[in-house]
Parts: structure tokens; C-alpha cells; sequence
């Protein structure tokens, strides 16, 4: 069974987006949230959950605020961001501190099952039309490119990068790369240590901002 989280302080809005999310397959439990601390309580009551959709504006505690908590206590969950302001700067925040996507409220409901689905298949999501390469900024323009060999990947692991980049799920992965799951999932462990990243959307946003070439 699927288990969303949406936390959106604007009940008709909260209700509409549940609504959407049970399109998303036949069995799918949404949870609600108001703000901040009634998500924590649904987090300790349900263990933890698939996917979280956290809106940026809430009361006391904001979204990006709490992004960094939930990235602390929940390494592993994907949370993505919800918001009325998608400009680069904002998006590239939230993907700096760790979000797993980023929709904008102006999106149909066909798009958002569209992103959230991107996401639940382990591919990094911007936002309408924004690229991660757009969301991210280079710590210099004219620096050099680094090949990922100088960071310690094996050749293997450079095209397990290569993939991930271009936003193939571990399964494709082991399908174009003649792997089993596992053994990508091994490759990834090591990918991460070695840019000091714990996903794939820190992954991307690391390649970008230390022009590693792939």
C-alpha cells in the first residue's frame, strides 16, 4: 500500500490534493497534516511514509524550515515541495536542502499525479520547465570540469552516474547496464559517499554546482 503525506495548512486545498492523490493507484492511504507538528504526529503514529507533500507557507514553522528536520530524521523519504512560487531561487533552495521535487500550485492535477509519479520512481523533479541545471548555480562559471574518476568512481560507477543523471530509475539502470537492483543499489551507496550526498537530488545538485563531467 502507498502512503502519501500532505501537509498544506489551507484546508480546501488540503482536501483537493487528497482527492488527487488517490488517482494516484487503487491502493493509497493519504494522511493530512496542517502544519509542521501535526505532520510529526502522523510521522511517529504511521513509522513514516512513501512520499510527503509539504507546502512552503506554513504557519509558525515554515516548509523549508521543517525540509531540514524531516531530511535529519527521515533520510530516506522523498519529500516534495509545494508551493505558489516556483522561481529558480526558490526551487533552488528547496532542492539545496534536500526536497526530492518541487510542484507549483498552479499545476492541473494531471501534472501533479504526472511529478509525483517521476518522484516515487526515484527521478529528481524541478519544476515547470526548470531543469535541475537551471535551479543550481556553479560555484564558478570558469572552474573546470572535474572527470568523476578524480573523486574516486570506478568506471561502473561513472556510468551508473551517467544514468542516474539523465533520470533512469535503479531498475532501468539495471537493465541498460546488464545488473541485477542490488548490485546498482551497491554502486549508488558508493556514489553517495563519495560526494558526500545522501540522494539522488543532492547528487545532481553536487555534479552542477562542482562541474563534475559526465
Amino acid at each position: 500500500m502507498l502512503k502519501l503525506l500532505i501537509v498544506e495548512d489551507h484546508a480546501l486545498v488540503r482536501e483537493g490534493l487528497a482527492q488527487t492523490l488517490r488517482q494516484l493507484e487503487s491502493d493509497v492511504t493519504v494522511l493530512e497534516a496542517a502544519d509542521c507538528d501535526i505532520a510529526s504526529q502522523r510521522l511517529q503514529e504511521s513509522g513514516s511514509v512513501d512520499l510527503m507533500l509539504l507546502d512552503l507557507g506554513l504557519p509558525r514553522l515554515d516548509g523549508l524550515s521543517y525540509l531540514a528536520t524531516l531530511h535529519k530524521r527521515y533520510p530516506d523519504m522523498p519529500v516534495v515541495i509545494l508551493s505558489a512560487f516556483d522561481d529558480a531561487a526558490t526551487v533552488g533552495k528547496a532542492m539545496r536542502a534536500g526536497a526530492a521535487g518541487f510542484v507549483s500550485k498552479t499545476y492541473s492535477s494531471e501534472r501533479l499525479l504526472e511529478a509525483l509519479r517521476e518522484v516515487l520512481a526515484g527521478r529528481p523533479l524541478a519544476s515547470a520547465g526548470l531543469a535541475l541545471s537551471t535551479v543550481v548555480t556553479p560555484k564558478s562559471a570558469a572552474a573546470r570540469k572535474i572527470d568523476p574518476s578524480e573523486i574516486g568512481l570506478t568506471g561502473r560507477q561513472i556510468e551508473v552516474l551517467r544514468l542516474m543523471a539523465h533520470g533512469k530509475s535503479n531498475r532501468d539502470i539495471a537493465a541498460l547496464l546488464g545488473l541485477s537492483e542490488g548490485t546498482v543499489k551497491v554502486h549508488m551507496t558508493a556514489i553517495f559517499k563519495a560526494l558526500g550526498v545522501s540522494s539522488r537530488t543532492q547528487a545532481m545538485v553536487t555534479i552542477s554546482q562542482n562541474g563534475i563531467r559526465l
